[in-house]
């Protein structure tokens, strides 16, 4: 009986000491998700606060604004990365969120490098997107059908796009492919002749063409001062006051690791830049 006891009681303190390595793990482990055009400057700052503390674990996914919203409200996330206010998601209790804005996103519509198309009007944009206009002659392209490439309704970059770009006209159903994040949206435009899409500016690179919106060109300086609209902020929403982890994270995020040196070399702006608001 003694014999089994002890047994038993080793058996016990190595679950106790099992769980509680479980318990410390799962404290030095948070996930952060939503926004693909928010994800390539929280992968890379978390990558860099790692170095500093190799016994955390930063999670990062992708899934849309939509999804971070959704997670980070129901407790599936700690943190969620949205290129919208959470109160413009109307299935989510947006009261009980953080916001913690991290930087300014310009966005572009973008096109396959064989569109020799370099700018178009807000109302070309609409025609397009509402399926008026399908071949890129109409707008003194070349005679080439057009091919939409858009993003999920969940998406924070579609909705910043319709809104800003579209001012706010419903896209045609059932004329356009549907790609789940910018990566896919940029390669997809990239191999399909005749394609157009739109990216976050972070995302724009030579194997796209990013085209200018009413004679402007999105740059940085435009966005800043408010000659180009097509921008929205960067958020990363916590359930209630952030703590732990999730805490320092985002004290790392604000910090000048990330402010000043991070945010403006992935294409992203500091929000004390911008001398326009929202």
């Amino acid at each position: 009986m003694l014999k089994f006891s002890r047994i038993a009681w080793i058996i016990a303190l190595f679950f106790t000491v099992s769980t509680g390595a479980v318990a410390i793990a799962a404290g030095n482990s948070i996930t952060a998700m939503g926004s693909t055009a928010l994800q390539p400057l929280v992968e890379q700052a978390a990558n860099k606060f790692m170095e500093t503390k190799p016994d955390a674990r930063i999670l990062v996914q992708g899934g849309g604004s939509g999804t971070g919203l959704t997670q980070v409200a129901q407790g599936g996330a700690d943190i969620g990365n949205s290129d919208i206010f959470a109160e413009e998601k109307t299935d989510i209790n947006a009261k009980q969120l953080i916001d913690h804005k991290v930087c300014v996103v310009g966005f572009t519509a973008v096109v396959n490098p064989k569109v020799t198309v370099s700018n178009v009007t807000q109302k070309q944009l609409v025609d397009i997107f509402s399926g008026k206009i399908t071949n890129w002659k109409e707008i003194g392209g070349p005679d080439m059908k057009v091919v939409i490439i858009n993003r999920p309704k969940s998406s924070g970059t579609r909705a910043t796009f319709k809104k800003y770009a579209l001012n706010g006209v419903e896209e045609a159903a059932g004329i356009s492919l549907t790609e789940d994040s910018s990566g896919t949206v940029r390669k997809t435009i990239a191999e399909t002749p005749g394609a157009i899409g739109y990216l976050a500016l972070s995302y724009a690179d030579t194997s796209v063409r990013a085209l200018n919106f009413n004679g402007v060109t999105p740059t940085i300086a435009n966005i800043t001062n408010g000659k180009y609209p097509i921008w929205s902020y960067e958020h990363m929403y916590t359930k209630g006051e952030p703590t732990g982890l999730a805490k320092e994270f985002l004290n790392y995020m604000m910090g000048p690791e990330v402010q000043g040196k991070l945010v403006s070399a992935l294409g992203y702006i500091p929000v004390s830049e911008m001398k326009v608001s929202r």
